[in-house]
């Protein structure tokens, strides 16, 4: 006889209090900035005791770091974002079109949340220098990504043969970086779709053949 496992009620209730709390921190934290918030303001503005922030958090730096990492994944799963079931079909799509049009909405998601803590980060870090300490040393995870995405490009249908996986990882970085989400999208008042289509329409153009992009049906519109 099969045996049905129950929910875990203690680890559901422990998840969303952990989502409670990193988005009252992710609220005060853009309202207000880093350093002026406290714990204690977080607490109360989702509900818990300031005690319950210290012993799941254990402290303010460990708690923005998880407003960070949330904010790109858009969830509390500990998923890395080469992991995400967005990420790995728009590696699988047969051809590069495809492929680049998957991966540019994806992304276009992600920097939607993580654009508007760009600048809160830079202070943050001026603010506390540890803070910078918590993400380890090495290339940097979004490029990391692109990277894994130009090397799935390479070599598919559409594909322009004369732009290398390296150059089109750089082109990825470069064009869909959060700062150039900015400057678009806040500074330039460009709504987030007139910037995805934008920035798709140039990096097909950079990365895909003319011949590939007909065959998706001329890239779609968004």
């Amino acid at each position: 006889m099969d045996i049905v496992k129950r929910p875990d009620k203690r680890a559901e209730r422990s998840r969303r209090t952990r989502e409670k709390v990193i988005q009252a921190a992710r609220e005060l934290f853009l309202a207000q900035g880093y350093g002026a918030t406290s714990l204690q303001e977080v607490a109360d503005r989702a509900g818990v005791a300031v005690q319950t922030i210290y012993f799941v958090f254990g402290n303010k730096r460990t708690l923005f770091k998880d407003v960070v990492d949330t904010s790109i994944a858009g969830d509390t799963e500990p998923v890395a974002t080469m992991d995400r079931e967005w990420f790995r079909a728009a590696c699988a799509a047969p051809t590069a079109a495809g492929q680049l049009r998957a991966h540019v909405r994806g992304t276009r998601e992600i920097l939607a949340r993580v654009a508007p803590i760009m600048p809160l980060i830079e202070a943050a870090a001026a603010t506390d220098p540890q803070i910078a300490a918590q993400w380890p040393d090495g290339p940097d995870p979004r490029y990391t990504v692109h990277q894994a995405a130009a090397r799935a490009l390479a070599g598919k249908p559409g594909a322009r043969p004369d732009v290398s996986a390296a150059m089109a990882a750089d082109l990825l970085f470069g064009l869909l970086s959060p700062q150039l989400y900015l400057l678009f999208v806040q500074d330039r008042g460009w709504s987030p779709d007139q910037w995805e289509e934008w920035t798709h329409t140039t990096l097909s153009a950079q990365l895909c053949t003319a011949a590939g992009d007909e065959a998706l049906g001329g890239g779609g519109s968004v």
